[in-house]
């Protein structure tokens, strides 16, 4: 299943990107470049979701529509879709 969420990303000091999820609390990645940081903020996506449904009680929060995500200066906000599999083979 796919799971969409907005992200912003910044530029660091050291030229690395930082992304960071607007609706899913505590997930972030950095990579060295822009593409990188997506990558990666994809799998940590992927990872918070499959998490969260492991859960007893699990609860993923509403998708902020990207038109409303408010960005600083230098921010670039992206939509991040994961694909996450509930069962091996499923969408094979």
């Amino acid at each position: 299943m796919k799971f969409t969420y907005p992200a912003k990303f910044r530029k660091l000091e050291d030229g690395s990107f930082e992304g960071v999820s607007v609706d899913l609390a505590g997930c972030r990645a950095v990579g060295f470049d822009l593409d990188n940081a997506v990558r990666n903020l994809v799998e940590e996506t992927a990872e918070w979701i499959r998490f969260e449904l492991s859960e007893d009680e699990p609860h993923l929060p509403p998708v902020t529509d990207i038109e409303d995500v408010e960005a600083e200066e230098g921010e670039i906000v992206l939509n991040v879709a994961a694909n996450v599999r509930f069962f091996d083979g499923w969408d094979e």
